[in-house]
Order: C-alpha cells, then sequence, then structure tokens
C-alpha cells in the first residue's frame, strides 16, 4: 500500500515529467521487529556518533547539504527557519553525526514522532567518507536505537536517487519492501537550493523535451527523491 493512501494510482504506460522537473522511484521498506544484527566495522579512533541537540538551523543545514548534495536531498531546505526549528526542537527527533577530529562525516536522524513507530529519515555520508564500510556501522546504530524504544514498526524509504547499494544495503539489514511510489518535484539545482553540479548522474534537463519523444527517454527528465530517505549516500555493504 502506498505510504499516503490519498496518492493517486498512475495509470499505466508512460507519462510526461513537466519541464525543470525530477521524478524518482521511491521504495518504502519496513520492519516490524529487530532483526539479527549483522557484522559491522568498529569506529576507527578519534570517530563517534554523537547526538546533536539542538543544533542551530544552518548547522544542520550545512551538514544535510554535505551529505545529501549528490543525492538531490532537498525537502529540509525548502523549510523556514520556524518550520525547520519544530522539527529540530522536536525531543522525538533524534539527529547524530558521525564526527572525527571535530568534522562531521555523516548524518543519522531518527523520527518517532507517529506513535509506535520510528522512521529513519535520513543517513548518509560526505563523499570523502563513502567505502569505508561506514553506511553498515551507521544502519546498524539506527536499528538498535529505533528498537531500544517501545515501537511496532521501523520504516524507511529510499529512492532512484541515492546510492544504487541503498535499497540492498536495507534489505540485507532486515527491512522488508512494503510499498512503491514515485514522486514528481522541481529539480533543486534549478530552484537553487542545490548547486547546479550536484547529482551528475542525474541529467539536468530544464527544456521541454522533443516533439514526439513521449514513447522514449526525452519523455522522462532525471528522476530524484525530494524526502529522501529519505536518503542514503553509501556503497554497497554487507
Amino acid at each position: 500500500m502506498p505510504t499516503d493512501p490519498a496518492a493517486p494510482l498512475l495509470p499505466v504506460g508512460f507519462a510526461a515529467v513537466p519541464p525543470g522537473h525530477i521524478a524518482a522511484i521511491v521504495t518504502s521498506l519496513e520492519m516490524l521487529g529487530p532483526p539479527v544484527p549483522r557484522p559491522a566495522k568498529p569506529l576507527p579512533d578519534g570517530m563517534a556518533l554523537r547526538p546533536l541537540v539542538r543544533p542551530d538551523c544552518e548547522t544542520y543545514r550545512d551538514l544535510y547539504r554535505a551529505v545529501g548534495a549528490d543525492w538531490l536531498w532537498f525537502s529540509r531546505l525548502t523549510l523556514s527557519d520556524a518550520a525547520l526549528r519544530a522539527i529540530l526542537d522536536d525531543p522525538r527527533v533524534e539527529i547524530y553525526a558521525l564526527r572525527r577530529d571535530g568534522a562531521d562525516l555523516g548524518l543519522l536522524e531518527l523520527d518517532f514522532r507517529e506513535p509506535e513507530t520510528c522512521e529513519l529519515a535520513f543517513l548518509g555520508l560526505i563523499p570523502d567518507a563513502v567505502g569505508q564500510g561506514l553506511g553498515r556501522t551507521l544502519v546498524n546504530a539506527a536499528i538498535e536505537k529505533a528498537w531500544s524504544r517501545p515501537i511496532r514498526r521501523f520504516w524507511v524509504h529510499t529512492c532512484t536517487f541515492d546510492h544504487p547499494g541503498a535499497l540492498g544495503l536495507y534489505r540485507r539489514s532486515g527491512f522488508t519492501p512494503c510499498a512503491v511510489e514515485v514522486e514528481v518535484a522541481p529539480d533543486p539545482r534549478l530552484t537553487g537550493l542545490l548547486p547546479r553540479t550536484s547529482a551528475p548522474h542525474v541529467p539536468l534537463l530544464a527544456r521541454p523535451p522533443r516533439h514526439g519523444a513521449s514513447s522514449g527517454p526525452w519523455a522522462w527528465p532525471a528522476a530524484g527523491c525530494a524526502t529522501c530517505p529519505r536518503g542514503s549516500s553509501f556503497p554497497p555493504q554487507p
């Protein structure tokens, strides 16, 4: 079932995406009980997962961009200071930064605002930290922290703009796919929320599709996820 029961069902066949927009296939996954822990490398000396307690908006946005720009994370960048402040100050939202020698390398955010439920809202690493096995370590930490609370469901969603290994990592971690949706949104590289050089793997198409291209790839300008996890920025891990 879709995560939003009011979302319309797509018709069968091709559909054009408006110029200047992106479209992503979003897969939601869930687990209904704690899984068997998967092995993970210990964090290197000098590296630790630290809680961010009521960070200021710009500190949070800087980390969010550093981790998510290349995967087109932008949902939090659309929020006003007041709207973002309400999330950051909510005790039911837990935010952690992976740090080494005072520098932020990764972001983990857990959202407990829905009763008996935890959403893995954001999880990712800055580009220089990718490929070191830290993705598995972050996922294991997320699972442990989520199930330490009295929840019945832990869920996450990832999209086709995320690292291609993200979906497999979640499934190996014990999450089961439960819904698939398509999300269309303005391209954040064209609205100014992210640099135009972000996410080079996603085509940047601002012009209308060529005439007569409705049955081919020009009908689908760039695919992306406005809310990912809502995002995941790490390579395949065991």
